[in-house]
């Protein structure tokens, strides 16, 4: 075996030295003649992450509040059988119209029998789960979901969720409120807990006796066996399963596809049940970006999947900010404010676009200029007429 020698040691030292100082000072707030390197306390870590907030492009201008935040910095819920984090308008105070909860289950694991005042949409991250539900007019539903699948439960209507064999699930889940909180959901294990055990047995017709060894407060989450094979697991209804299907295959939809990218939404066109949440998976390809855009019709809620990205926010009267993303961080854009996102890594961008809306839409910035009269854009913008004969009258998501 050949050692390295002392000198190659040293050089290799230097060398990794050089790229310090180099990386720190590139990482310095200094842009031009503008800014002063930072000789107080700081936090080079955070700073990697963002380097966007530390040196602003010079296109940012205003005091645009914070639109990004991370669930690596969100509170984590341990359980026997698994985790929970959230991110609401607690953390992200501008997030009015959504909240977000990161759930992990072992296999077996179950986020116990429970409901909520709002409307539960999830898209599957990895793994695999049986979940279950009854709506109001006693149809069942109890289906296997994997990754990339969609699932969606109305308003009030109880469900569960449990983890499948080899290695149990992880689940994003978004409420169409920003001050929902997983902690103010109702647990069947709480109900019980709370219920005089006389008006249970009378109730179920049944003694007493039988809720002797109820819980005493709510599971939330709890380790039980994996559940046998769907087709031996579920439970006939008389009347039948559910009218609408409460899961969606996202994955199987044909996306709109760019070049450099693709989008596939989920909204009540494909997906009726799901009328409260609209939703589109975007995959940018290094090198390109989500185009110029904006929603007419309600706020952008981002949970982040894998890559890295940067977003800038136009908000009218001079204020527009950047801001960096990585996986697990959930950005936020205000209704009608424009907005993009740059690929700024090596490997694929994907992210979710979520809205409190029946309906995905948005407006495109360049699909408005060429479809609007040539002589009026290039009077605003005195730009050449070559350039707006050069942009296409459909709409690129990617470009």
């Amino acid at each position: 075996m050949n050692f390295p020698s002392r000198r190659t040691l040293l050089a290799a030292a230097a060398a990794l030295g050089t790229n310090a100082a180099m990386a720190s000072q590139s990482n310095e707030p200094v842009i031009g003649n503008k800014g002063a390197p930072i000789i107080g306390p700081r936090n080079h870590d955070r700073e990697q992450q963002n380097p966007d907030i530390l040196r602003p492009p010079s296109t940012d201008h205003g005091t645009l509040p914070n639109l990004r935040f991370s669930f690596a910095d969100a509170h984590m819920k341990m359980r026997d059988g698994g985790w929970s984090r959230e991110v609401t308008q607690r953390e992200l105070p501008i997030s009015t119209t959504m909240a977000g909860v990161n759930m992990r289950l072992k296999s077996g694991a179950v986020r116990e029998l429970h409901w909520h005042k709002q409307a539960e949409w999830a898209f599957m991250l990895a793994g695999n789960a049986r979940i279950t539900a009854v709506d109001n007019d006693g149809h069942n539903f109890i289906a296997d979901v994997r990754e990339g699948d969609l699932w969606y439960f109305p308003s009030g209507i109880p469900h569960s969720i449990q983890g499948l064999p080899n290695d149990g699930c992880e689940f994003l889940l978004a409420f169409p409120d920003g001050q929902f909180s997983e902690d103010s959901t109702f647990a069947i294990t709480d109900l019980f807990a709370h219920t005089d055990r006389e008006v249970l047995a009378r109730n179920f017709g049944v003694d007493a006796k039988a809720f002797d060894n109820i819980p005493k407060q709510e599971l939330f989450i709890f380790q039980a066996e994996p559940p046998p094979p769907l087709n031996t697991d579920s439970v006939n209804d008389p009347l039948g399963g559910v009218p609408q299907n409460m899961m969606f295959k996202l994955m199987e939809q044909q996306p709109t596809t760019s070049p450099g990218g693709r989008v596939r939404i989920a909204d009540t066109r494909n997906f009726p049940i799901a009328t409260d949440v609209a939703a589109a998976l975007v995959e940018v390809d290094p090198g390109h970006m989500r185009e110029i855009h904006w929603h007419p019709n309600a706020d952008e809620w981002q949970y982040y999947i894998s890559g890295k990205g940067r977003m800038t926010v136009f908000a009218a009267e001079t204020n527009a900010r950047t801001f960096d993303f990585q996986a697990g961080d959930v950005g936020y854009v205000p209704m009608s404010m424009s907005h993009f996102i740059e690929n700024t890594g090596n490997e694929q961008l994907r992210f979710l676009e979520l809205f409190r809306s029946p309906r995905f839409m948005d407006v495109s910035l360049a699909q408005w200029m060429a479809l609007t009269p040539r002589e009026l854009v290039e009077a605003h913008l005195k730009i050449e007429r070559s350039l707006l004969d050069g942009i296409r009258k459909d709409k690129q998501p990617v470009v």
